[in-house]
């Protein structure tokens, strides 16, 4: 532009294919020395003229940067930035471009208008392509490339875009040479001569490895030739597959005209069995009339046997009272005798005391020896100091006694507070030790529901047979509780659990060899004690008639219950007679369904908080809830049973800590009584080692005196005459007794005798009613046995019907 030489205008020449490709408006802003400048062009060859610097290249540049040349493609700038006008920050390039016509590029989507837009910044550039709406359609460099590839448009090539800078190099370029190889670049000839030299490269590389290629394949095509031979001969293999498949279907048929014929030969006896209905209702009916004498047998039996039992509960009451006297009876005569010869004894001593005070009277009169009245006085002082020191140390002696008694007491009382505590805190740890044991139960019944029926051992057991499935003839069904699910919610969960929760765990198999497989399979699992239940799985959905189910408006476990598999459900109706019982709210419905309105086909009835109620005849039963008994495991959720099990625990806990701190209190006074106890012992022992040496004291004086006093013992003759005269008394008094008891012992044998001839003739006459009553029981166990049989008959003749 800063030249002086004014060179001709730029022209654009775009190809044209009908009205596609046809630029329609161009709008600059920012760009090179153009604010906002907008260019509305035709649709033949324009021309754009002005002075030196006005910006005519400039529009030209930005046809180009707008089809995605370089900048320095342009050679007017390095940089795109380069091209935004000095002071602004950006620079912006609108393009419009018809798209009509056959040639049209993607009409569908961009319309007969497509937009292209160019912004360049500072730091980014960004190119958008929009449909004739302005709507946003593109804008990836690959798109822009797509579509100048459409319209062939080459902004690098001479001959579609004609720089000012190319133009002079075109004009003042010398030679043919030069200016020959202008024309096979702008012509593309250098560009397509480039690509042959680069295809023959390649195709030289290509020969050479087909070549190798083909020295490898040889090998290869040897064993194509021996798969080829294989294929043949499978080939014959699957003609000979074909006729096996043909034979198979042949086989088949066969048995379909056995079947069709075992068919019409099983109608036939269908026919007989039909013509022996009526002889076969003819015996139910009988066995019917057998079952209502069985029945009122049955009731006589135990109007019977509730007499008797009444009897019999009389004679064992009186022979407990008899055998009661008579062992009264019997110590009262050994009391008696042994009284009796205990006083025996006592008058024989005071005949010989009589007899020896008389001997010593009589020594007494032989001798006659003074004693000093001096040494007597002052013999007695001594003696009643040291009587009333032993007083006083029998005194102290008493008191630590009872001291130590009262302590003793105190501290066995203690531990046995203590033991209790300890005994309670036991019991509460145990009991928070099942709680929490229930709780992971319960979580873990959360995130698998099979666990609820047997825990981890129910996996490791599913998981035993299915390594094992192919050892079955057919693949057992459990756990049972797997297979169940409540209909009306959680409402009878408890009550089914008591119900039939003893099936739960249990799996099912179709025979005794399956039986024996899933035994092994238990054991490789370790779960013990499975229960296995074996039922034949080609019997089909029982259906069970509505006369054969109890009437009345409470639901029965089988009807709160659902489940897909047919033989879980034959299995409830078989082996659990879940049709026959009945579900209740509350324990006086419970009382009135059993025991109050002879419901028919009724077996038990069950009430939500867990009581059990049936009758058996006249007999009537009602169990109470189980306290260990689990809640139930069908339950949908398992959140409340959590949350009412941890706050079990935190009481519990709680509860627990008080006893502890009860136990650490009892175990300090318990350390402070041990304490005092061993204080008080050392003084009683101290106490009376005191009081024996006083004694010992005492009886070193009496001695001395009594040697003293025996010389002076003629003073003494009229006490010893007055203690035989007392002496006699007492005998003749002992021996008024001794005829006293002679007479009540003889009193009390006779009485003996009479009540043990009484026991006897009670036992005696007992001995044939207890005979006849267990008779009677015997009886009335056969009668029951009997009437079940016959209960079971017409039910067994009702499902083969």
């Amino acid at each position: 532009m800063g030249d002086s030489r004014v060179f001709p205008d730029p022209i654009l020449t775009l190809p044209r294919r009908s009205n596609a490709g046809i630029v329609k408006r161009i709008r600059l802003e920012n760009f090179m020395c153009h604010s906002n400048l907008e260019i509305e062009l035709g649709e033949w060859v324009n021309f754009i003229s002005g002075q030196n610097g006005s910006g005519k290249s400039a529009v030209l540049t930005a046809l180009c940067v707008a089809f995605g040349c370089r900048a320095k493609g342009t050679q007017r700038a390095s940089s795109l930035k380069d091209f935004i006008k000095t002071g602004c920050s950006y620079a912006f390039v609108y393009v419009e471009i018809k798209n009509e016509g056959e040639d049209a590029f993607k009409p569908e989507i961009f319309g007969d208008i497509i937009i292209l837009e160019r912004r360049i910044s500072d730091s980014t550039s960004s190119t958008n392509l929009k449909d004739h709406q302005g709507r946003k359609v593109a804008s990836r460099r690959d798109d822009l490339r797509e579509l100048v590839e459409h319209f062939n448009i080459d902004v690098e090539n001479p001959c579609v875009i004609m720089s000012q800078d190319k133009s002079r190099e075109f004009l003042h370029s010398g030679n043919d040479k030069d200016k020959f190889k202008f024309f096979f670049k702008a012509t593309l000839l250098q560009q397509v001569n480039d690509l042959l030299k680069n295809i023959y490269e390649h195709l030289k590389s290509a020969t050479a490895l087909i070549c190798e290629l083909e020295e490898s394949i040889k090998p290869i095509q040897k064993e194509i030739e021996e798969l080829q031979g294989k294929i043949r001969n499978m080939e014959h293999v699957e003609e000979i597959s074909q006729q096996v498949q043909q034979l198979k279907k042949k086989l088949a048929w066969s048995w379909v005209y056995d079947v069709d014929k075992q068919l019409v030969e099983q109608n036939a006896k269908i026919g007989i069995l039909k013509d022996r209905i009526p002889a076969c209702q003819a015996k139910i009916d009988m066995q019917l009339s057998v079952l209502e004498e069985l029945k009122e047998r049955i009731s006589k039996k135990k109007a019977q046997i509730a007499c008797m039992m009444e009897k019999t509960t009389e004679v064992r009451r009186m022979k407990d009272e008899l055998q009661q006297m008579l062992s009264m009876a019997t110590k009262e005569k050994l009391e008696l005798e042994e009284e009796y010869g205990r006083k025996t004894n006592h008058v024989q001593k005071m005949v010989k005391r009589v007899r020896f005070l008389e001997q010593q009277v009589q020594d007494i009169h032989e001798q006659h020896v003074q004693s000093t009245q001096a040494e007597e006085s002052e013999i007695e002082e001594k003696v009643k100091e040291l009587q009333h020191e032993i007083d006083a140390a029998n005194s102290t002696l008493t008191r630590l006694k009872e001291e130590e008694s009262a302590l003793l007491e105190s501290i066995n009382m203690g531990s046995s507070e203590i033991a209790r505590i300890g005994n309670e805190i036991e019991e509460l740890e145990k009991r928070r030790r099942e709680i929490a044991h229930s709780i992971r139960e319960l979580h873990q019944h959360q995130t698998n529901k099979i666990t609820a029926f047997g825990g981890d051992r129910v996996i490791n057991l599913l998981r035993a047979i299915e390594r094992h499935q192919q050892r079955f003839k057919k693949p057992p069904v459990g756990p049972v509780g797997a297979h169940l699910t409540l209909i009306n919610g959680d409402t009878w969960a408890r009550a089914v659990e008591n119900a039939i929760g003893r099936l739960f765990n249990a799996f099912i198999v179709t025979n005794h060899k399956d039986a024996l497989v899933l035994r092994g399979c238990a054991r490789e699992a370790n779960y013990n004690h499975l229960q296995i239940l074996i039922y034949d799985f080609s019997r089909p959905r029982l259906n069970i008639p509505p006369h054969m189910l109890p009437q009345t408006s409470h639901p029965t476990t089988l009807s709160v219950l659902h489940t897909e598999n047919h033989i879980v459900f034959n299995v409830l109706v078989d082996m659990g007679d879940a049709e026959r019982q009945v579900l209740v709210r509350d324990y006086n419905a419970g009382k009135a369904v059993a025991f109050e309105q002879r419901i028919l086909n009724l077996k038990e009835v069950y009430t939500l908080d867990g009581y059990k109620m049936f009758s058996r005849g006249s007999v009537q039963t009602t169990l109470p809830p189980n306290k260990k008994q689990r809640s139930g495991r069908l339950c949908s959720s398992f959140d409340d049973q959590i949350m009412d099990l941890q706050r079990d625990e935190s009481n519990i806990n709680e509860e627990a800590q008080e006893r502890k701190r009860r136990k650490r209190d009892a175990e300090d006074s318990m350390q402070g009584l041990q304490g005092h106890l061993r204080s008080v012992k050392r003084r009683r022992q101290d106490a009376e080692r005191d009081l024996m040496a006083k004694k010992l004291t005492l009886q070193d004086v009496q001695n001395s005196y009594v040697a003293e006093a025996s010389s002076s013992a003629a003073s003494n003759v009229d006490e010893l005459h007055q203690e035989i005269s007392k002496v006699c008394e007492e005998m003749r008094e002992k021996e008024i007794l001794l005829e006293k008891l002679r007479t009540r012992m003889n009193e009390a044998e006779m009485k003996a005798n009479e009540l043990k001839v009484s026991f006897e003739n009670l036992c005696e006459s007992a001995k044939g009613d207890i005979d006849a009553f267990d008779k009677s029981e015997n009886d009335l166990i056969t009668l029951e046995q009997a009437l079940l049989d016959e209960e079971s008959v017409p039910k067994r003749c009702t499902m083969k019907a």
